[in-house]
């Protein structure tokens, strides 16, 4: 038995209504569940019952044990003093208020039909389950809740990248531009490179790349001398010389220093991601546009991200991924598939979050640029589709590694659209 359960039977009176007893044969008329509380304190608000003839109106708290009252130690914490009703399973112990008078307790066990019971056993059996507990029935679930709860979802996804991005906000003191460019690192950056672009971008302030960024060439040479790729004094390549003269000339006149700067990794990297072509394409994208954060908020469709992401390394990098070695010629233009995760990451949650801090309602514009995204492939999403889930855009796909990641892999099926649907029709 898991307390969740309990509270999904209490929230939603999946329970005998009828002839309800607390453990010591008082009659309980049950009026108002209550509302669920997901904080601290009890766990429903201003529920109301007749209680031995008497309307009460007040909290309910639920347990497994009447003695795991004791084990939270709820008789030392005034919230609870407000309790009318000790819901239980199992009713080992009697609970007291403060004044000694007893907390009517009802034992859950004697109201719950034998088919919940065996629907919520089989939604966790794993005996027979190799991906995630309701694989067999998930494509059972009515459409229109479903897609209710996808769209749900990817906004509580949205919400969680929203946290970090609110972070940067502090950090920077408000500077919308600062976080920006800080997300665009940390996502030029990709998963390897993520954290050592991070920290480039709190080593750098964006004054100094708004100052710079009319040449190109001084942009490129502050982002791989910050970032350690200008130390190698054995490279003689022209174009390498130039860079560490730029970038000497830069640290001197802005005072700029990268100890706290980590170095990139090039270890395991397709050579297209090598921390020397995404920091050359970032650098070309603030040359190009000389105000990526209006452009990138007053952006309202898709055509208008790809066309502002729609660039290319420095020429170098045409027959170079590394510094002074050269390649098969092949320009490093950034990939309609790279700019989808940019604007998944880094666009999108910006946007959202700049809507909100100017009181406006984002979701229609998010949702319109969002749906236009194809899909992502990876295992995750592979198995929803062959279990039978509709996978049509990046808008479904955030939405369904939100759902496996905050709700199937830790088993909170109850609180999940789909387990709850699954539940009350099998009751």
């Amino acid at each position: 038995m898991r307390e969740d359960l309990l509270h999904f039977i209490w929230k939603y009176k999946k329970l005998q209504l009828t002839d309800l007893l607390t453990t010591s044969g008082q009659s309980i008329v049950l009026i108002d569940v209550g509302l669920h509380n997901h904080l601290a304190g009890p766990d429903f608000f201003n529920a109301k019952a007749n209680i031995a003839n008497q309307l009460w109106a007040g909290n309910v708290e639920i347990h497994i044990k009447a003695s795991d009252w004791y084990l939270h130690k709820h008789e030392e914490d005034s919230n609870y003093d407000n309790v009318i009703l000790h819901v239980v399973w199992e009713d080992d112990a009697t609970v007291f208020r403060k004044d000694n008078s007893e907390i009517p307790t009802l034992e859950l066990k004697n109201y719950i039909s034998r088919e919940l019971l065996m629907a919520y056993k089989n939604l966790f059996d794993k005996r027979q389950k190799t991906f995630v507990n309701c694989e067999k029935d998930i494509a059972q679930v009515d459409s229109f809740v479903f897609q209710n709860w996808i769209e749900r979802l990817f906004f509580e996804r949205l919400e969680r990248k929203s946290e970090f991005v609110l972070s940067l906000l502090k950090n920077s003191k408000n500077n919308w531009e600062q976080v920006l460019f800080s997300l665009l690192l940390k996502n030029f950056g990709l998963k390897t490179n993520g954290e050592a672009f991070l920290s480039l971008s709190y080593a750098l302030d964006f004054s100094v790349v708004r100052k710079l960024q009319s040449d190109v060439l001084q942009l490129e040479s502050v982002f791989f001398g910050m970032a350690h790729l200008l130390n190698d004094e054995t490279i003689l390549d022209t174009y390498y010389i130039q860079l560490k003269k730029e970038y000497q000339y830069a640290q001197h006149k802005f005072d700029l220093k990268n100890e706290g700067v980590i170095k990139p990794e090039f270890f395991k990297l397709r050579p297209p991601n090598f921390p020397t072509i995404r920091l050359s394409q970032l650098a070309k994208l603030y040359a190009v546009h000389q105000n990526v954060f209006n452009k990138v908020i007053h952006a309202h469709s898709i055509d208008e991200l790809y066309s502002l992401f729609d660039i290319s390394a420095n020429i170098y990098w045409d027959n170079h991924f590394t510094f002074g070695k050269s390649s098969k010629k092949s320009p490093k233009r950034l990939t309609k598939k790279f700019i989808d995760l940019l604007i998944i990451n880094s666009v999108l949650p910006l946007k959202f979050c700049y809507a909100r801090h100017l009181g406006k309602d984002p979701n229609e514009s998010i949702i319109s640029i969002i749906s236009n995204i194809k899909r992502e492939d990876n295992s995750i999403i592979s198995n929803f589709k062959n279990h039978g889930v509709t996978v049509k855009n990046a808008r479904d796909t955030q939405a369904i590694l939100q759902l496996y990641t905050e709700y199937c892999t830790k088993n909170k099926c109850l609180e999940c659209a789909v387990g709850n649907t699954l539940l009350q029709g099998n009751v």
